[in-house]
Formats: C-alpha cells, sequence, structure tokens
C-alpha cells in the first residue's frame, strides 16, 4: 500500500499546519474552508486589527520557487470576491487584509512555513485595490 499523500490529504495538512501556526501566533480562526457557491477562502481569521482572509499553498519541495507565486490573478480575483461576500454575510465594516501561507514540505519534522502578512506580494496589493476601487 502506498504511503504518497493525494492532493486533497497534502492540502488538508498543509491546512492544519497553517491552522496551527496560526493559533500559536494568536489569531483567533473564524471558518476553515469558508465555501459560498465554486468560491473558496482557505482559512478566514481575526487579529488584533484585522479580519484576515488567508490562501495556504504547499510545494513538497522549493525546487520550483516559493508557492505563493501560484496564488495568480484569477485566484486573486476569486478570493477578494469571497471575501467580500463573506464580509457582506457577516455584516463586517472593519478592517481586513489578504494573507499568504506557504508550506515546504510534507514530513512535519522538516517543513517551512511563511507567513506573507497584507499579501507582500506587489501584484496581490495592486490587484486587491484596483479590483475593490473598480467593484
Amino acid at each position: 500500500m502506498s504511503t504518497r499523500k493525494t492532493t486533497t490529504e497534502k492540502g488538508k495538512f498543509t491546512e492544519h499546519i497553517a491552522f496551527t501556526f496560526l493559533q500559536q501566533s494568536g489569531y483567533e480562526i473564524e471558518a476553515v474552508n469558508w465555501r459560498t457557491g465554486k468560491l473558496e477562502i482557505d482559512i478566514i481569521a481575526k487579529n488584533a486589527k484585522n479580519l484576515v482572509f488567508i490562501e495556504v499553498k504547499s510545494r513538497a519541495i522549493d525546487l520550483w520557487g516559493d508557492p505563493a507565486v501560484a496564488v495568480n490573478h484569477q485566484k486573486k480575483k476569486l478570493l477578494v470576491r469571497a471575501a467580500s461576500m463573506y464580509m457582506e454575510m457577516v455584516d463586517y465594516d472593519g478592517n481586513f487584509r489578504f494573507d499568504i501561507i506557504t508550506v515546504v514540505g510534507y514530513d512535519i519534522d522538516k517543513l517551512t512555513i511563511e507567513h506573507y502578512e497584507a499579501a507582500q506580494h506587489a501584484s496581490f496589493k495592486f490587484f486587491i485595490a484596483f479590483h475593490l476601487e473598480n467593484n
């Protein structure tokens, strides 16, 4: 029997790692795998200042670069739309931001976690500002 994880198992594993990391960092988890229609947000959390929408990305090894680059234009558009719907649903009108958490490796003893707060990737910041202003 194979011990290789399926894509779904890898996703659940890395989301659990991100969930635990956020809790240990003082975040209050609001939702995991929140869905509306075909839109999904991996993790929705709160800290003292913001409601935070978090996309979790992973790779087995970093040979192909940072997994955060996999958050492409289409994914950004879907995240912003989903976050907008979530905030409307819960009647939230405060500060919010988009974060990316990357996990490299699937061995609990050898993985690397990076937390990009406020979507530090410049293209993501520009996209969010543009999308919110034009919708």
